[in-house]
């Protein structure tokens, strides 16, 4: 599939961008336990978006303690440095992966 490159493409007004979105997986040593319903949960990934204002917002997600799978429900990320500097640094690897994409 080959992607038409905006310079191919009739005059128009920039797309409006709501956010972009990046997954991570949390390093195990920077792993924590929340619970939901009375059920332990393993914070596994962070779902990082890029809103339209420059400004990031995060939240984490994670399996069942006890084993099964446990609905998608999104957790609070704590307030805690190295979590903090997982996140800057997810961002800038993004942004990073976003400017050097190919067109295919």
């Amino acid at each position: 599939m080959r992607f038409m490159h905006e310079n191919d493409l009739p005059a128009q007004p920039a797309p409006e961008v709501s956010a972009l979105a990046v997954n991570v997986v949390i390093p195990v040593e920077l792993r924590w336990i929340d619970t939901r319903r009375s059920q332990d949960f393993e914070m596994q990934t962070l779902n990082i978006r890029l809103l339209p204002d420059g400004t990031l917002a995060t939240k984490a997600y994670g399996r069942p303690v006890a084993g099964g799978r446990g609905g998608y429900t999104p957790f609070t990320v704590p307030d805690r440095p190295e979590l903090h500097a997982l996140i800057a640094a997810a961002a800038d690897r993004a942004g990073q992966l976003w400017s050097t994409r190919t067109q295919q």
